[in-house]
């Protein structure tokens, strides 16, 4: 499900003043964004790509830019229709900026078109933002930027597998479900998945909890049960075992290690 109107992680306010002075060179615009880690396309007014930046063209795969640029029209594409909503895209379009939070990249629907010759990657879940950026009181462009949240790359069973895995973990382990859920036998899916990456998957479920529980652990609001309750854990319990020995430390001595910033109170 999309979850629209996510907070975005910029002030696009003062994003979209600081493009003034820009607004008559295009290529100074490019070069500013080609200069971003983060992946960025840009629309012209009629919803037609102009712009990707090299950050966007490694994550996809895309060899060549002028593959991508004048060949898409985001306000006519079914597949764009099918992630953001026909109507969310349309009122970036308008002057809103909309944000859409954990869709899953269409890079097979890349491939497809033949913008790149094989997938860089079987899934990524990311956040995109659609900023329009106004020349007075005209629509100059609409720029699109993405936040990465998760990339499965390998042979597809072992990313299907972390991918589900990573989206279960607050459920019982079941080695059994996972290996169904991927279409393949326990017993292939246990040997494809220790052979790539070095740890079976009940590790890996195990660690992905206790990185979950470790970002509880950062919130210094909850209690150490209560940051394992949020995980579906007992602090007394196994699990609190289980931690130590992947950690190295009891919970209470990682969230003694946190560094915290002093707090002025005056302030």
């Amino acid at each position: 499900m999309n979850n629209e109107n996510r907070i975005p992680d910029y002030d696009f306010s003062k994003l979209s003043a600081s493009f003034k002075g820009l607004l008559g060179s295009p290529e100074m615009i490019f070069q500013l964004l080609d200069m971003f880690t983060q992946p960025i396309q840009v629309f012209d007014p009629d919803g037609t790509t102009i712009f990707l930046n090299r950050a966007l063209l490694n994550m996809l795969g895309i060899v060549d830019a002028d593959m991508g640029v004048g060949k898409f029209n985001i306000l006519h594409d079914p597949v764009s229709d099918e992630i953001f909503g026909h109507e969310i895209i349309e009122r970036a379009f308008r002057g809103e900026v909309v944000s859409v939070s954990e869709f899953s990249a269409p890079i097979q629907d890349l491939v497809n078109r033949g913008l790149t010759k094989e997938k860089p990657f079987e899934t990524a879940y990311m956040d995109t933002s659609l900023l329009p950026i106004f020349n007075g009181d005209k629509l100059a462009y609409v720029i699109n930027t993405f936040n990465i949240n998760r990339v499965y790359k390998g042979i597809p069973e072992v990313a299907a597998a972390k991918e589900y895995i990573d989206s279960h973990w607050l459920d019982k382990f079941d080695a059994y479900a996972v290996a169904r859920a991927v279409n393949v036998s326990y017993s292939s899916l246990a040997h494809l998945f220790k052979q790539h990456e070095g740890m079976t998957l009940q590790a890996y479920y195990q660690q992905v909890k206790v990185d979950h529980i470790k970002e509880k652990l950062a919130d210094k609001n909850l209690t150490v049960a209560e940051a394992f309750s949020f995980c579906g854990e007992d602090s007394r319990g196994s699990f609190a075992k289980t931690f130590r020995e992947m950690t190295g430390m009891t919970p209470k001595e990682y969230r003694n290690s946190l560094q915290y910033p002093e707090v002025n109170p005056d302030e």
